[in-house]
């Protein structure tokens, strides 16, 4: 297999990738792709070191195009983790995440193509077929360590390797760390020389404001699971700062009544519980006090409105 050697990642050690040296500054972007529910943005915000991307065991939780940011003292990674590619639904939502992880692909210096372990499916192959031949792609196996075999690992490593001719293969674990510095520093090698495109201090590239309602979309997901159909979204009506304050209101966007009784819950305890969880979020990224009202309203038919998904911020 390239680039990295496989048999390597089963030593007894964290760091197994050796890394090289190159001179200069590197910069670049590095697309995160892969089905949905594969792990895409715990491994992006691992890599930087920061949470910018929700993250549920709900699949297609990630809908927009997310750029983390991680600055070390030779390079600036510039990740950006996409909507898990869909298959399964043909709506506006689904066609318009699409279009962004193709858009995503087209200008990347580097592809991390994420799998689960021990899973390749049609939809892998789907994305698979989507990503550019002329890019440097790393293939990515994720939740390795519910792999206990490791004669069962690597022939579906070997296997996933002969479908393309990878630039690397890294195992790792994102939601243990393991093997992320390894990884860093194979898609490091493949960056292009280029001075910092942001500061030093820059996580990501969207606002507080977006960040916010992407916290508030995260926990409703979480609490909600599999009661809540896919097609709910959180829009920032206000968000004013008031010296270190952040006063934040929201409104929760479903589609039919019954949902709406649905995150309320019995006498409001759903919903108080989504506005504590998610005020405590906004309070560590933000790093001051936050005062925060939600409510939930019901917009039938807005995942199936291209104007409207523009309006409320889909690319």
């Amino acid at each position: 297999m390239p680039g990295v050697d496989v048999n390597a990642f089963f030593a007894d050690r964290t760091d197994a990738s050796g890394g090289t040296s190159v001179e200069g500054f590197r910069c670049g972007y590095i697309a995160i792709v892969g089905r949905p529910n594969v792990g895409k943005s715990t491994l992006m915000n691992q890599l930087i070191g920061a949470k910018v991307s929700i993250t549920s065991r709900k699949a297609q939780t990630t809908r927009h195009r997310i750029t983390g940011i991680q600055t070390v003292e030779d390079a600036q990674f510039i990740y950006v983790d996409t909507p898990g590619f869909q298959t399964r639904h043909s709506n506006a939502l689904n066609k318009t995440l699409n279009k962004t992880v193709s858009n995503t692909l087209t200008a990347s210096d580097v592809v991390l193509f994420v799998i689960e372990a021990g899973t390749f499916g049609p939809a892998d192959q789907q994305v698979l077929d989507l990503l550019p031949k002329n890019v440097p792609v790393i293939l990515v196996i994720n939740k390795s360590d519910h792999m206990k075999d490791k004669a069962t690992l690597m022939p579906f490593a070997q296997k996933v390797a002969a479908l393309r001719d990878f630039t690397a293969i890294v195992p790792v674990s994102a939601k243990l760390r393991f093997q992320i510095d390894a990884l860093e520093r194979e898609i490091r090698n493949h960056l292009p020389e280029n001075p910092p495109v942001f500061g030093a201090d820059d996580i990501t590239d969207r606002s507080e404001k977006f960040l916010a309602a992407e916290i508030v979309r995260e926990k409703v997901f979480r609490l909600l699971g599999d009661e809540l159909p896919y097609t709910s979204t959180v829009i920032i009506e206000q968000f004013l700062q008031e010296g270190n304050l952040r006063r934040i209101f929201a409104a929760i966007l479903v589609e039919r009544d019954t949902h709406k009784s649905m995150i309320i819950g019995n006498k409001g305890a759903r919903l108080k519980e989504i506005s504590t969880q998610s005020r405590l979020d906004m309070e560590k990224l933000f790093g001051g006090p936050v005062y925060l009202e939600i409510w939930v309203k019901v917009k039938s038919g807005w995942a199936d409105n291209e104007a409207g998904l523009r309006a409320y911020g889909y690319e």
